[in-house]
């Protein structure tokens, strides 16, 4: 009924009190614009300007005015609209992503500080949880330590392998023979995610570690371990930075590594925002692959 371009030209016919310069400013002819104007006030069921003729301005009548207060609020509307999708195509939208400690811990860092450097304007929300299987509710991506179903797809980052974590001098220099587990004194993260995929792999070799502890925390894990509570088997992203207080080895043979995934929903279009962390996830873990092994 009311086209953005018929109230455009209204607004400017009543800043300009003219519909001559109101054509100029436009870039219509005159005639162009009275023709618009005429569709408002057909529309609008009356005269929305007082025309005296001659040099002097039109006035806008009281029709004109409601009409007018309501033109400039749609107008606005339109710019606003515009320049939200102006944003969202440079990126500079919303993007809510799952994570979990040791991927809060190093890849993620990465990634927030690239999408704030390429998009200033982006908002970035984060929901960090532990959990048995994914849940893809209200999040664009989540990283995830576990293959999953068909509904959701996912990119493979890399394999995450485990290493048994001690106090030096505990263990001889190298790789530790798997057997040397059984009976041992562990500290552990909670028999979930993959934790439980591990302990799964070494009862079925009859090797049965006495777990002494247990704890979500990356650091209270590493802490029991220097304070002599026992070893622990963590996987290598959660001992990415440590010092000469802990010692690293590898076993023999190798534990089934933890996988990383990067998950979102089956057949969502990603924003470029979204799409943009993807991107810089992939580069980020292609980077940490070298640091996943022990020297």
């Amino acid at each position: 009924m009311y086209e953005l371009r018929h109230l455009a030209t209204l607004a400017a016919v009543a800043d300009e009190g003219s519909f001559g310069r109101a054509a100029r400013k436009l870039g219509y002819t005159q005639s162009s614009v009275s023709q618009q104007i005429a569709v408002l006030e057909k529309a609008a069921g009356g005269a929305l300007f007082d025309r005296p003729g001659g040099p002097k301005p039109v006035r806008i009548t009281p029709l004109g005015a409601v009409v007018l207060e309501h033109a400039r609020d749609l107008l606005r509307r339109a710019d606003e609209l515009s320049d939200g999708v102006q944003r969202f195509r440079a990126g500079d939208s919303r993007i809510d992503i799952g994570t979990f400690q040791s991927v809060s811990n190093t890849v993620l860092p990465r990634v927030i500080r690239e999408l704030r450097d390429a998009h200033p304007g982006c908002d970035i929300r984060l929901f960090e949880e532990e959990t048995d299987a994914p849940d893809l509710t209200g999040l664009d991506l989540m990283f995830f330590d576990g293959r999953t179903d068909g509904t959701i797809e996912n990119l493979k980052l890399l394999d995450d392998p485990y290493l048994l974590v001690a106090r030096p001098g505990d263990f001889p220099t190298g790789p530790v023979p798997l057997e040397k587990l059984d009976e041992l004194p562990l500290v552990a993260h909670p028999a979930i995610c993959h934790q439980a995929t591990v302990e799964d792999f070494l009862r079925a070799r009859g090797i049965r570690p006495r777990f002494v502890f247990r704890t979500e925390g990356n650091e209270a894990l590493l802490a029991m371990v220097r304070a002599g509570l026992g070893a622990a088997l963590a996987p290598r992203l959660a001992v990415l930075r440590t010092d000469e207080t802990l010692a690293l080895h590898e076993l023999s043979p190798a534990l089934p590594p933890r996988e990383i995934f990067l998950l979102w929903q089956a057949g969502r279009t990603h924003s470029p925002l979204a799409a943009h962390a993807i991107e810089i996830a992939r580069r980020a873990a292609a980077d940490l692959t070298p640091d996943m092994t022990v020297s």
